[in-house]
């Protein structure tokens, strides 16, 4: 049990860095321990706890940006018997950002809850399995050894498994096992890997293995760091190690997948992030990261760009814009670290906020095909501007913040040449008109021309039909089931008010006029916040820069961890 320690810096905040873990897990066990009963109570206690965490965070940031990074030893046990849990800049401000992130979305899902009458399971168990992954997220931000590492991976699948199969269709099992056996197997690797180190060098404290790595052969050092780049560049979804994504993520429910898509993602960047600064800085691997950055950025936005179904072409231009981040990471210097914290700060943002409108475009237009969908900015405008501002940040267009953090990360990549970067600059270039084009296409296709006429019908409506997206059925036949049934839940209702059945938490159909306000206000708070980001891009970016320094410096993080 993680217990509340000595501080390792006398910093006023040091105190609070284990609640972001430990206050979402005590919540999850207490919701269990409530079950299905006390709905609004269960709400409260889950809206009350990602609150505190997001104040907390905000407190860890201020504090490690003033006195530098805020340090706690779990049970008073300093390395290497303790745990330590570190909340220095890079970490402080990856809290603030998923906990503003993960907050926003559950309130979302709140709102779907409320909309489509989710008394009972699956709702008893998104809130805890919920709470756990957050848990789990933000002891991997806080983690100061490897094995702590480790073990918020381990939190992170135990909650995603279960988070990704909600509702148990079909589709929805097979994308999990596929997502579960990837992640068990990287697991596998991390943990041989998190052995080598410590037989090696005697600990698997950060701080002490920024150190000691630096006395091995060089033999052994790199194998360890290949083999951790492989765990976090499968994690991050880095191509080729990112097959699984656009099978598994599209299939959760829109909460899930915008949480998985917007965040999970990016734990492997930090990751990567993380070791490569203060475990292996230099850039003795840089090439190898440059050729995963190109053919992720390429590979991922020609998918794109191919795709007809709305989900699934976000999950491609995801991995693309991966290979961003990998690219501020792979020229190893300080504008480049700051330009690719930026971009992930940016990205976090935008893709969850993208995935959430998808949500709400699955309830008011049945699907999230192309082909099929049309007219929503005319049905729903709130719906269309809340995809048209983030999908054109997304696309990098003037003045937003995914202009400033490719331009970030461009002008690093100008600074330190070479034909490779050059190459990777192009290839950037490239990939952000694609973006363009890809988003284009599913605004004009999806929200601006004229609704097909084969879409909208009326009809009936089964509202508590169990569904199975293996035989997704035309709005005619579902009409036909119904009147044939003449039995329970059939609704006499307008079609044309939109119903979809795979945006439901428990696989019941839904029928809906507007998008729930309970929904689309979280959704349009985090379109704010993301805009945000160019208002205040200047503080952020001077922020970026500090934290780089920080990383590229590393003496801060091990001094106040190691006390030498």
């Amino acid at each position: 049990m993680i217990a509340a320690g000595s501080a390792g810096v006398d910093g006023p905040a040091s105190a609070l860095v284990a609640l972001p873990v430990l206050l979402p897990l005590f919540a999850a066990g207490l919701k269990l321990g409530v079950g299905v009963r006390l709905q609004r109570t269960q709400r409260v206690i889950s809206t009350v706890v990602l609150s505190t965490v997001l104040a907390v965070a905000l407190v860890l940031l201020i504090d490690a940006d003033r006195y530098g990074p805020q340090v706690m030893y779990a049970g008073g046990w300093k390395p290497p018997v303790g745990i330590v849990l570190v909340a220095d800049r890079l970490s402080a401000l990856m809290l603030v950002i998923s906990s503003s992130v993960t907050l926003c979305v559950l309130l979302y899902s709140i709102g779907q809850g409320m909309a489509d009458r989710e008394e009972g399971t699956p709702m008893s168990v998104f809130h805890p399995a919920y709470l756990v992954l957050v848990a789990g997220v933000s002891d991997t931000f806080l983690a100061g050894d490897l094995f702590n590492l480790y073990v918020g991976f381990e939190i992170m699948l135990t909650a995603s498994y279960v988070l990704l199969t909600l509702g148990g269709t079909v589709t929805r099992i097979r994308a999990g096992a596929t997502y579960a056996i990837v992640s068990l197997l990287s697991s596998v690797l991390f943990l041989a890997a998190v052995a080598v180190v410590y037989s090696a060098t005697g600990t698997v404290t950060m701080a002490e293995l920024a150190r000691r790595f630096d006395e091995l052969p060089g033999g052994v050092a790199v194998l360890a760091q290949i083999s951790l780049l492989t765990v976090f560049c499968t994690k991050a979804a880095v191509f080729p190690l990112a097959a699984w994504l656009p099978d598994s993520y599209p299939t959760a429910p829109a909460p899930v997948t915008a949480v998985f898509a917007g965040l999970l993602t990016k734990v492997g960047i930090y990751a990567i992030l993380r070791t490569q600064t203060l475990l292996f800085p230099g850039d003795r691997l840089s090439d190898a990261l440059m050729v995963l950055a190109l053919l992720s950025l390429l590979v991922g936005i020609l998918g794109a760009v191919a795709q007809t179904d709305l989900k699934r072409l976000l999950s491609f231009t995801l991995v693309s814009h991966i290979g961003f981040m990998v690219f501020g990471i792979a020229l190893a210097t300080r504008a480049g670290f700051s330009g690719s914290i930026f971009y992930v700060v940016h990205h976090i943002t935008v893709q969850t906020t993208l995935f959430l409108v998808v949500g709400l475009v699955e309830r008011r237009g049945v699907t999230t095909d192309l082909r099929r969908l049309g007219g929503i900015a005319k049905l729903s405008p709130a719906l269309g501007l809340v995809f048209f501002v983030p999908a054109m940040n997304l696309a990098g267009v003037p003045p937003l913040s995914g202009f400033l953090g490719k331009f970030g990360l461009l002008r690093a990549g100008v600074a330190h040449g070479g034909a490779m970067t050059y190459v990777l600059i192009a290839a950037g270039s490239a990939t952000s008109l694609l973006t363009l084009y890809a988003l284009a296409k599913a605004w004009n296709l999806g929200f601006w021309r004229a609704a097909p006429p084969q879409l909208y019908v009326v009809g009936v409506v089964l509202d508590t039909v169990e569904t199975d997206e293996e035989s997704p059925r035309e709005p005619a036949a579902v009409s036909e089931a119904g009147a044939s049934s003449g039995g329970s839940g059939a609704v006499d209702v307008d079609v044309l008010a939109g119903r979809s059945e795979a945006a439901s938490f428990g696989g019941r159909a839904i029928t809906t006029g507007q998008p729930p306000a309970a929904m689309l206000g979280p959704t349009a708070a985090l379109v704010a916040f993301g805009l945000a980001f160019t208002v205040f891009a200047g503080p952020l970016s001077s922020l970026t820069v500090r934290v780089a320094d920080e990383l590229t410096a590393r003496t801060p993080y091990v001094t106040a961890v190691t006390g030498r």
